[in-house]
Formats: C-alpha cells, sequence, structure tokens
C-alpha cells in the first residue's frame, strides 16, 4: 500500500497542472480531495458541470447557515476530480463535514492556521511578497516536486500543534485516510492544502487521539449541491477561495502554458480594439519585450502579472488608467460564469426559474446587460413579470433603470447574476414550487407583518401589479385597507397615495387587474382632505416646505384619478371609520379642489403654503382673484419674509405666468421696489432660490418684459424695433435664409 500526498494551493495553474501530471503518473485506485465528504454522491455530476462552480451547503430552513467551495478550471482539486471521472477512480471529499462546520454558522475557510506559511518560506528565500514566491517556485515553474513542497511545510510547520477546527480537520483527514487504507485501496492520492501535508505524510498516529478530538463536535442537518460561480466572485471570496485576486490570469496560466506572456498581451490589445482605441502589432510586440525586460530585471522565471500590467499600461494603454481598468475588469478578473448540468440537485423553485430563463432567452451572465423592454410584448412583458417575482423573493439579478423614451410601456434592466441568488431561492423553496407562486407568498406574508408600514404597504401593492400577482392583492389590500384606517398621520396618507394612484391609473397598461384600489383610494383621499386642514397649522420653514412636497404629490395624482365613482371590492368591504364618507363632495377631484380653497382663505397659514395653494387654484382655474391675493400678501402691513416666501409657493409651478400678466409681474416688481436696502438684503436668498430655478428663457422672458414695461419703455417704444439691430451681426443669417428660400445672389 502506497500513500501520495500532494500538496497544492487551492486555485493554482501550475498546481493544477502538476496534479494532473502527477496522477497519470501514479495511476492511484482512490483518491482522497479536501472538501466536504457530504458531497460524495455529487462527484459524479461533475463531468457535466462547467467550472467555475461551487459546493453549495446550507442548513434547511436557516439561510444564514450556508457554505461555498469554489471550484475553477484551474484548481488542482477540479483536475484530480475530472482525472478521477474519466478514469473510473473513485474519490472522496476528506475535510471536515459540512454538519460540523455549519453548526458553528462560520463560513468554510481555512482557518485554524497560525501562521502565514507561504510567508515564511518566501522571506527565507528573500521575497517581500509571498505571493510572487510562490508564482515563482511553482506556478510558473509547474515543474516542482510535491516532496519539496512536503520538506518546506514540515520545516515551517516543526514544533506547531494544531488545535481547535485545524485540529479537528486534520483528525478527519486522517480518519477519513484510515478508512480507504481499510477498505484494501492499494494506491492512494490525497490533494490537500499544502500546509497539511504533513499531518497526513508518514506514520499516523493512533486513532484514538483523533477520534477524541471530534467526539462531541456540533452537528446540524446539512444539504450539498452544485450551483454556478463566477471569477468575480471568485476574486472576492473570502474563504475557501482566499488569496486569488486574478482568476482571469490564472485560467490564461492553465490554459496557454506555452507562450503565456505574448497571448496574454495580444488578447489585451484586441480588449483594446474592441473599445475603439487603436492598439497595433507593433504596440503588442514592445510591450512583450517590456514585460520580459521587468521580470529579468526582478530575478523572475517569467513575467507575471504585475510586469504584464506595467508593459500594458506603458504600451499598449499608453498611461491611461481607464485602459487599464478595462483590462483588469474584462482580463485579470474575467466574466466567466459557471454552469450546472439538469441532473444537479435542485429545489423546485430553482428548476422553476431555470426553465423560465429558457423560455423567455435571459440567459444569466456574470458581466452587466442592459435590456429594453417593450410592455406591449408578451414576451417582453413576461420578462418584465418575471424579475420583478425575483425581487419580491430578494433575487436581484435584474436592476430597473430610466427607461429610455416616453410612455409607461417600457422598462430598462441591467441583468446581472450572482452565486448568492442560488442562495435566496433555496432559502424560500419553502413559499411555493414555482417563481410566481413563492413571490405570491411572499407578498402575502410581507403584508402581514404587523410592523409594515403604509408606505411599505402601498408600494407592495404596486410590486404586486408590476409582477402580475393577483392571487397576491387581496391580502395586500385588505392590510392597505385596514392600515390606512387606522392611520392618523395624514403626511403618511400622502406620501403613500401618488404610488396608489398610479397602479390604479396604470395597471392596464401592463394588462393587470387593478380592481379593489379605488375604493381604497377614495378612502385614503377622503382622509386626507379630513387631515390637511389641521396639518397646515404652527408650521416652520422646514415643516411647511416638506409639507408642499406632499400637497403637489397628491395634486398630481388627483389629476390622473377617474370622476366615475368605483366599484366595490373585498379588500374594502369592512371600511374603516371615514371610509364610508369617501364620495362626499362629488368627485376626487372637487373633494380635493373644495379642501385646498377653504385652506387658502385662512389667515394663520404659512407664506409657503399659502402662496402654493393660490397658484394650485388659479391654475386649475378655480381662482378669479389671484391679483387681489397677491396684493394682500405684499402689502406694506406683511413682513417681507412672509411675503419672500408667498410668492417662492406662487412662482414654484414656473414663471411664465409672470410674463403672461402683466398685472402679476407689476405686483412683484412693485413690491420689490418698495423695499428697503436692508429689507431687500433680508429676502434676497429666497428670491434667488425662486428665480434661480426657472429656466434660463424663462428668466430672459421675464427680464424682457420687465425693461419693455419698466421706466426706460417709453425711449425703447420710440426707437422702433430696428434699435437693437446690428445689421453687421444680422448679416450672414440674412443670407442663409435667402440662399435656403433660393433668393440667394450668385
Amino acid at each position: 500500500m502506497s500513500v501520495s500526498v500532494l500538496g497544492v494551493r487551492h486555485h493554482g495553474p501550475g498546481s493544477a497542472r502538476a496534479v494532473r501530471r502527477e496522477l497519470e503518473r501514479l495511476r492511484p485506485d482512490a483518491i482522497l480531495i479536501e472538501g466536504p465528504p457530504e458531497a460524495d454522491v455529487l462527484v459524479e455530476l461533475a463531468p457535466g458541470l462547467e467550472p467555475p462552480v461551487a459546493l453549495l451547503a446550507h442548513v434547511p430552513g436557516e439561510p444564514s447557515r450556508a457554505a461555498f467551495w469554489p471550484f475553477a478550471v484551474f484548481s488542482p482539486e477540479w483536475q484530480a476530480i475530472r482525472y478521477a471521472t474519466s478514469a473510473g477512480v473513485p474519490v472522496r471529499f476528506c475535510d471536515l463535514p459540512a454538519a460540523h462546520t455549519l453548526a458553528g454558522g462560520d463560513e468554510h475557510d481555512d482557518g485554524g492556521v497560525p501562521a502565514d506559511p507561504i510567508g515564511a518560506l518566501a522571506e527565507a528565500a528573500g521575497y517581500d511578497d509571498p505571493e510572487r514566491w510562490w508564482e515563482d517556485v511553482v506556478e510558473h515553474r509547474g515543474d516542482t516536486p510535491f516532496e519539496v513542497i512536503a520538506e518546506a511545510m514540515a520545516a515551517v510547520r516543526e514544533g506547531h500543534r494544531p488545535s481547535g477546527r485545524e485540529a479537528a480537520r486534520e483528525a478527519y483527514m486522517r480518519k477519513t485516510l484510515r478508512a480507504a487504507l481499510k477498505q484494501g485501496f492499494g494506491r492512494i492520492a490525497v490533494i490537500c492544502g499544502a500546509w497539511h501535508v504533513p499531518a497526513l505524510a508518514g506514520p499516523l498516529p493512533p486513532a484514538t487521539a483523533d477520534n477524541a478530538v471530534l467526539r462531541g463536535l456540533p452537528k446540524v442537518k446539512a444539504e450539498l449541491t452544485w450551483v454556478p460561480w463566477t471569477y468575480g466572485r471568485l476574486a472576492s471570496w473570502s474563504g475557501y477561495g482566499a488569496g486569488i485576486t486574478s482568476p482571469g490570469w490564472y485560467h490564461h496560466l492553465f490554459d496557454a502554458p506555452d507562450r503565456p506572456v505574448e497571448r496574454w498581451l495580444a488578447g489585451a490589445a484586441a480588449v483594446l480594439r474592441d473599445e475603439g482605441l487603436a492598439v497595433s502589432s507593433a504596440h503588442v510586440i514592445e510591450s512583450v519585450r517590456l514585460a520580459g525586460g521587468l521580470a529579468a530585471l526582478r530575478g523572475r522565471p517569467l513575467a507575471g502579472l504585475g510586469e504584464v500590467t506595467e508593459a500594458a499600461r506603458a504600451v499598449l494603454c499608453e498611461g491611461d488608467d481607464l485602459a487599464v481598468e478595462l483590462i483588469q475588469r474584462r482580463m485579470v478578473v474575467g466574466d466567466r460564469l459557471g454552469h450546472v448540468s439538469d441532473g444537479t440537485p435542485m429545489v423546485p423553485l430553482q428548476r422553476d426559474l431555470r426553465e423560465q430563463q429558457r423560455r423567455l432567452k435571459l440567459k444569466p451572465e456574470a458581466l452587466d446587460r442592459e435590456i429594453d423592454l417593450d410592455l406591449r410584448k408578451p414576451l417582453d412583458l413576461d420578462r418584465s413579470h418575471l424579475l420583478h417575482r425575483l425581487r419580491l423573493l430578494g433575487v436581484e439579478w435584474g436592476t430597473p433603470g430610466q427607461a429610455r423614451g416616453k410612455g409607461t410601456f417600457r422598462e430598462t434592466w441591467t441583468l446581472q447574476w450572482r452565486p448568492e441568488h442560488d442562495l435566496a431561492l433555496i432559502e424560500h423553496a419553502a413559499l411555493g414550487t414555482t417563481v410566481a407562486a413563492a413571490a405570491a407568498r411572499r407578498a402575502a406574508d410581507l403584508a402581514g407583518d404587523g410592523s409594515a408600514t403604509l408606505a411599505g404597504l402601498t408600494s407592495l401593492v404596486e410590486r404586486c401589479l408590476l409582477a402580475d400577482l393577483p392571487q397576491a392583492l387581496p391580502e395586500v389590500l385588505a392590510a392597505l385597507s385596514a392600515k390606512a384606517a387606522l392611520d392618523t398621520d395624514v403626511t403618511q396618507l400622502m406620501a403613500a397615495l401618488p404610488a396608489m394612484v398610479r397602479a390604479h391609473r396604470y395597471g392596464d397598461v401592463r394588462g393587470t387587474s387593478v380592481a379593489g384600489l379605488a375604493a381604497i383610494v377614495r378612502s385614503m383621499l377622503e382622509r386626507v382632505c379630513v387631515g390637511l386642514p389641521v396639518a397646515v397649522t404652527g408650521l416652520d420653514d422646514d415643516a411647511a416646505a416638506s409639507l408642499l412636497e406632499h400637497v403637489d404629490a397628491v395634486h398630481s395624482a388627483v389629476a390622473l384619478l377617474d370622476d366615475a365613482p368605483a366599484p366595490p371590492h373585498p379588500a374594502a368591504d369592512h371600511p374603516g371609520p371615514a371610509e364610508g364618507a369617501a364620495g362626499v363632495g362629488g368627485s376626487p377631484r372637487e373633494r380635493w379642489m373644495g379642501t385646498l380653497r377653504g385652506i387658502s382663505d385662512r389667515q394663520d397659514l404659512h407664506g409657503l403654503i399659502e402662496g402654493r395653494l393660490t397658484r394650485i387654484l388659479l391654475d386649475s382655474g378655480e381662482l378669479d382673484d389671484a391679483g387681489d391675493r397677491m396684493s394682500r400678501a405684499m402689502s406694506r402691513g406683511q413682513a417681507p419674509a412672509r411675503a419672500a416666501a408667498w410668492v417662492e409657493g406662487f412662482l414654484a409651478g414656473g414663471g411664465l405666468l409672470l410674463v403672461h400678466d402683466p398685472r402679476l409681474l407689476g405686483l412683484v416688481d412693485d413690491w420689490l421696489t418698495g423695499l428697503s436696502g436692508d429689507q431687500f438684503t433680508d429676502v434676497l436668498p429666497l428670491l434667488r432660490r425662486t428665480f434661480g430655478g426657472f429656466p434660463a428663457p424663462e428668466r430672459r422672458a421675464i427680464g424682457e418684459r420687465l425693461r419693455a414695461t419698466g421706466p426706460g419703455a417709453a425711449h425703447h417704444a420710440e426707437a422702433g424695433p430696428a434699435h437693437d439691430l446690428d445689421e453687421h451681426r444680422a448679416a450672414p443669417a440674412v443670407a442663409t435664409v435667402l440662399s435656403i428660400l433660393g433668393r440667394g445672389t450668385a
């Protein structure tokens, strides 16, 4: 019997090639690999997987207890698995079971090592960078014997006594090795992290000692499966994949053992050309020479990532950091996303999503991809429903953006698949077997949460409509109706109302039923109308500005409401105390405008509120005495600060009104010119904020109107329209117009 322990770096292309060659030389009849033994039954699926992939272990019902073991094509463990499956050699994982790992609530890592063994060896060799030392002696050479690695690690571990989790892991590795020997395997190969080699090589300690270490370890029920992984996630992962920041570079080194530097820089040039940057063959040749020169100066056997990056920066990118960042993102990290086969164990929710992705032609990808949806098309509408349903489940595969163009029938999404999404799907597997059913159940659960706010429930209604979940609406609407009936904060009601009106008004664009919303919208509006007169009392400047935003939002929302009475809906069968009065005052618009008229006549309003209400009523055709109201607000009996606030509120809807109504412009002009110097200084910040918010053409038009009606207007009128005409500057324009009309001179 013989046991060969091959110490590796978990994600190292040189180690991966060396392991493959050594296995082909040893031809073992059993292979043990560092990893959770519960995954033994999943090894047979490996030929149908496309790395990067990861083993996912989780505790059913406790999504926070989960761990990943990622594998790339350049992982030595993956190459050992692929060799074993192709040669028909049995494979067993020999690390501490996930049942014990997850019992402690920590993600799997290579913890327990008291010091950095690679760093110690690098320091002994005179290197200040452990990663560069490992690359020089192992990854870039590929011919370092495993016996040398074992000897080096034995020297580093001399006098070290493992404890805690490290001791438990190595005890279980030895236990698995003893079991394989007992079963009669004659040639066993063990693939593990280089640090653990001394604990497994040579004579094993008594089994009783290891059993004592493992006795009494906490344990939970763990389930395992394969899930897709990404190189971006491999680069940022802080657990099993720690230490690798350049998976794209390592993949290249594994795939291109011959002339890797030349091939890499040629690929970088292609990336830059795709972005429209001019990069020639001469650039590539010069950058290869520079990378080789840097490696020689630094005593490296081969130019590493640092050298090729510096060469690309200086030659290919000509010092442009943005171009270097493009190479970093596309090549050094990479955008590769793995895939798992149909036979991989999945919860029904995962399988349903997989089928919908095929049907809707939405392929999961690691890089951001933007898509535009036209909701008038059945395929795009179904895509929108799926993405909104996944967001309800916490699967942020798609992020909505600002739609291009106009119309409520367009959506823009940015798609990026991340490995954590599979964990979220597993977490919500108990909610339903399909994405639609699980999302509906999730929405109902959120509605039933006693801590849900009125704004949250309103948003939830919108999300249900966007996701086309009519089965969830009755429970959500009932919860919203009950919450609205008990909520006495009018600002909360005003904040929630616009979203409800949008859902009611535009739901039919998506073909979604909005039955039942009308009754709740009217009920909420009635409560706003009842509570608003009290809410506007005794406000300071900040409170007035905040309330005014809600008033404007509700006013815009009311304009979208139909005046016809809404049909009853089961969610509104049990109205709150004020709900029965929803129809008081006629149509929603009449009820709202009547409330604003009643408030606008009060004498105790903040100037900002009074001015804005006056403007709203004027624009709606509800006032014919706006000039008189402005005159009173700017009379000498009013404090200048209050008058300025009134003007700010009144003009918040735009400044063109002053251009078209000379009387209002005159009132503002007379008030301003009548202020003393100190009073003008006091109100100047408010005035600057008011007029500064107007578009430049509006400000220019107001100035021209004042000049036409001001003290110098008569002089301008006598001078005639040609007074301001510069014939020399106008000549080119006149010639162009004549040429267009065909009357130009030869």
